[in-house]
Parts: C-alpha cells; structure tokens; sequence
C-alpha cells in the first residue's frame, strides 16, 4: 500500500507541480515510499514535468537554462531500452539524443551516451531493435536534432559505435563496460584474440576468465594451471584448499574436453592430491594416460614406468614391450630420466662390428645384393636376411634360425620371442637404434612378405640350411672382395 507522503506528492503531480512530478520520476527508479521501481512511470512523469515547464513559459531559448537542463540530466539516469513500449518513448528517445549531443553538464552527457550505446548497438538489446528499426522510420523528426533526425538505423548505430569507442577511451565509470561491450561485439576469434593479449600484456585476471569463459582453451588451461597453483608460482594455503582445486578442475576438464594434454595432465596431478575432496587414484592414472596419448612427454614417462612396475600381473605376450614403448617416446623428446629406465627394459646393440655374424653378414649383404646374378633359390635368400638381421642385434643361432621375422619389428625394438619351439628361452626386447638397423629390417619384412609360410621347414631343415649356406658364402665372397665391394 502507498505511502502517505508518496500519495501527497502523486496528488500534486497531477496537480502541475513540477518539483512533485520530478519528485514522483525519482520514487519510481529508486524505490523511494516503498514504490515499485518502475523506469517507464518514471519517464512518463518527467515528460509531464518537461510539457509543463514548456506550458508554463519556461522552455529553453538556449542550452544554458537551467530547468530544462536539469531535467534532462534526470532522464539521462532511466535505462532508455526498459522504456520502449513507453508512451514516453519518444521524449526519452529525444532527450537522450540531445544530453548526448548537445548537454552541457559532461556526466549526464556520458550516461546519455552509454543509454544510447545500449538501446542501439548492445546484443542482449537485440529483440527491441529490431522494433526500433521500424519505429525510426516512422518517428517524426525532433527540431531540437536535426543530425539524429537525418539519419537511418544503420546511421545511428555507427554513431552509437562511435560514442562507444569514446566511452571505452575515457576514465567515466562506464570506461569499463565499453570495453567489454566491445570485445562482445567483436568476432570471437578477435574478441578472444584482444582479451588474451591483454592478459599477457597485462596479467589481468579479468580478461583471463573471459576469454576462459568465452572458450579460449588456452585461457582455461591457464586459469585451472593458476587455481591449482601448477603454473610455477608459490603455493599458498589458499589456494591448496579444496574449493580452489574444484575451481581448477572444472577449468582443466574443459580444456582437457579440447584435447589439450598439459590439461589432462593437469587433472591428473590433481586426482593425486590428498587435500581434493575428488581424489581418485584410477581416475588420476586415466588422466595421465589420455595425456600420453596425446603426446605429453612426462605423462609417456609415467605410463611407461606404471606399465613397468605392474609388468608382473600384466597378461602382455612379452613383459616390458608396452612399457618400454612409453618410455622410448618420452625419451624421444627429450626426458632425461626415460634413458636410464629404458635400459633396464630394453638391450641394446648399436655396433654391429662387434657381433658375432659381422663377417658372415657381409657376405650375405653381398649375395642378396647380386642373389640374381648367384641364382640363389628363396629359401637360402631368406636365410642370408636372417643373417644380417642376426648381426644388426646380435641374435643367437637359435634365435637367428626361428625368430618370426613377420613379428619381429615394433616401432621402438625387435622383440624375439621363439618359445613356440624353445620354451626354456626367454624372449628379448632390443632397441633399435640405427638406420642401418631400420633398413635391414625393412629389407627382411620386403623378402619375407612374400613368401611362403612353409618355405623355410623345421629346425632341423633350417639348420642343414644355414650350414651349407654358411660355406657357400665363406668359399664365395672372400674378405677381400668384401672389402672391396665397400670401399
């Protein structure tokens, strides 16, 4: 129920009283009496007050009288776009245009600017100016602006622009909001663009989060790695809470949802932490799993050294082949603790000369290099690559003969592995680690492709084979030939 007072000063409004009038527009966009704040009442009353000074002898014959001017810096604090379906539009629309314009008092001129700003150009105003884009073309022209009148909507939507760039230049309280209506009517890609660069220029925690917000996957990283307190800065209390680690982990699942490592690897380290109420020692391996997935060198590291540790209960053909294979790819770029576990996993062999089947492998280079000009059957060809393969990574003879050429290359190692006729021996994982190595076993997977599964025979028949081969490729390419052929 109203007030006495506001029902006093409505009495007297009705009556003509400008100070009442004026004084009923402010009770309605303040609250005042317990009023309902209510822009559009506001701005019907003080177009009453405006039509009685006017009736009363008082409109101004320039832009100094005082009345009118005071007025309009009253009308410069209604929010013009709450107003559209006003009867009082029209007079608000006016004023606004002439505070802006032509006001004299600076303050009310900035908020009339900052109004129009919004009415015209902000999007979440986009339903009334599509009306308002009607309403222009049929409004009739105002005496007090003939500028304004002159122009479309596109006309005043430019100058709006204009007014908004003034505003995000100047030091006013509305400098702020320019700017980030700004960015807002930017393209995304130059709205994301502006508010990172003044994050780096900056380190304004603001921009950050918008340009976080806005789905910059680099701003969330950047956000969850600073939350977390991973991004190289000394860790306070605060930030070990449990709600800053919540905070971050809600910024690193979105980026990591990008398909951004460091993000997954984030999460992982944050599934780890006693004091995160989300501790999860599964969900922490998953993450560091995805981030290895994705390329992320130390969680390749931690993959591989996880994958190592468990090789006990691994159900794996050959232990440490997966594990190792982890570890080879962090050690690919660069981590230097991925040396030392990998030569625990793997053997390594990278000079050939000191093996056992050098000579032999000479002379078997130079039969497959001239095999047609020898005539040399496919069986005794497949066997000179299993000589030189032998002396690349320095096989056994066993191994040399039954070695599943067809399984024997893995992106990283040879694994050796003939258990299906030797059970007591153990499988071997060696590291490849030269071209040399590579091109060998590239040549052998060529020859061997296509040939016959039972072309070779039993291990009996293999090694009758290799015996034979043996002296043909001593008695046929001597040392000095060989020698020869190289130089």
């Amino acid at each position: 129920m109203a007030s006495r007072e506001f029902l006093k000063i409505l009495s007297s409004a009705r009556l003509g009283d400008v100070s009442a009038q004026q004084k009923l527009a402010s009770a309605y966009l303040t609250g005042a009496f317990k009023t309902p704040i209510q822009p559009t009442n506001a701005l019907i009353w003080l177009e009453k007050s405006y039509l009685t000074l006017v009736n009363q002898g008082f409109k101004e014959k320039s832009s100094g009288d005082s009345a009118m001017m005071d007025l309009l810096g009253r009308v410069a604090s209604i929010p013009l776009a709450e107003t559209f379906a006003s009867p009082a539009f029209e007079f608000g629309w006016n004023s606004f245009w002439t505070l802006a314009e032509n006001g004299h008092d600076l303050k009310s001129q900035i908020a009339a600017k900052w109004q129009l700003v919004s009415l015209l150009i902000n999007p979440i105003n986009n339903e009334i100016q599509s009306q308002l884009v009607e309403w222009v073309k049929k409004k009739k022209k105002s005496p007090h602006i003939e500028k304004i009148a002159a122009l479309d909507f596109a006309g005043l939507q430019d100058l709006a622009k204009q007014y908004l760039q003034e505003l995000a230049d100047g030091d006013s309280a509305f400098a702020t909001n320019a700017k980030e209506l700004i960015i807002k009517l930017q393209p995304k890609n130059e709205a994301l663009s502006s508010l990172w660069k003044v994050w780096l220029d900056e380190q304004n925690e603001d921009a950050l989060t918008q340009a976080a917000e806005l789905g910059l996957t680099i701003a969330k990283l950047t956000l969850g790695l600073r939350l977390a307190q991973l991004d190289g800065r000394a860790t306070t209390e605060e930030n070990k809470s449990n709600a800053s680690l919540k905070k971050a982990a809600h910024w690193l699942e979105l980026a990591a949802k990008d398909g951004d490592r460091d993000a997954w690897y984030a999460l992982g380290e944050i599934y780890r932490r006693p004091q995160f109420s989300g501790y999860n020692a599964a969900e922490s391996d998953r993450c560091f799993d995805r981030a290895a997935d994705l390329g992320h060198a130390q969680a390749q590291l931690r993959k591989g050294a996880n994958l190592w540790r468990k090789r006990e209960k691994s159900e794996e053909k050959v232990r440490g082949l997966q594990a190792s294979y982890w570890i080879w790819q962090a050690h690919q770029q660069g981590v230097p603790e991925a040396k030392e576990l990998l030569g625990k996993i793997l053997e390594c062999c990278p000079n050939p000369k000191a093996n056992q089947w050098f000579d032999l492998a000479l002379c078997a280079e130079e039969a497959i290099n001239h095999h047609a000009e020898h005539k040399l059957d496919e069986d005794w060809l497949l066997l000179c690559h299993r000589i030189v393969i032998a002396n690349q990574f320095n096989f056994s003879k066993a191994e040399l003969l039954l070695c599943e050429m067809g399984q024997l290359q893995h992106e990283h190692c040879v694994m050796v592995d003939i258990r299906w006729e030797l059970p007591k021996i153990l499988p071997r994982l060696i590291q490849i680690e030269t071209i040399q190595q590579r091109r060998a076993i590239l040549a052998a997977g060529k020859a061997f492709a296509g040939s016959e599964i039972d072309l070779e025979g039993n291990l009996r028949q293999r090694r009758y084979r290799f015996d034979r081969i043996t002296n043909w490729l001593t008695d046929t390419f001597s040392k000095n030939q060989v020698e020869a052929g190289v130089d």
